[in-house]
């Protein structure tokens, strides 16, 4: 055997020594155990990520959900909004016919009542115009006390009669 053989030898010797040595020392078992506690770790930040991601699912569901029930209880609000306008709209315009039709109705009453007191006033000039062309003329008619009585007596029945 060579030089170099030998030496290569040793250097088997001693790995094997070596490896030996850790195993009786138990450096398997250290390198197990901080295998397993860090497998067990990274289990336990899986398990710990996958309970995020089923919370963060349930609060993305709960918002769509929420979401969606403001969206309806707007839809209706504008709805009922909608309807409201609409029934103030047409409450106004019953009003407004009805405060139309009354004053219409008021002012034909208005109507109605000046020509009745113009027809009247026309009746009173009248009867005063007849009065005096016919005391004018029953007096130029008639001259003295008994020209007077009819006279008189005419007025007064003239005048019963227009009034």
């Amino acid at each position: 055997m060579n030089e170099s053989s030998w030496a290569e030898l040793w250097v088997a010797i001693a790995f094997v020594v070596f490896v030996v040595t850790l195993l009786y020392v138990g450096v398997h078992r250290a390198i197990a155990s901080a295998l397993d506690a860090r497998g067990a770790r990274i289990a336990g930040e899986l398990e710990e990520a996958r309970r995020f991601k089923e919370e963060a699912q349930k609060l993305v569901a709960e918002f769509k959900r929420k979401q969606r029930e403001a969206e309806a209880e707007a839809e209706s609000i504008v709805t009922a909004a909608k309807a409201e306008a609409e029934r103030l709209a047409s409450e106004s315009k019953v009003k407004l016919e009805d405060f139309v039709a009354r004053r219409t109705k008021m002012a034909e009453e208005k109507i109605s009542q000046a020509e009745k007191q113009a027809l009247e006033d026309v009746k009173a000039v009248a009867a005063d115009a007849a009065t005096r062309a016919a005391s004018t003329l029953l007096s130029n008619a008639t001259q003295g006390a008994v020209g007077d009585k009819l006279i008189a007596s005419a007025i007064s029945e003239v005048n019963a009669k227009l009034n």
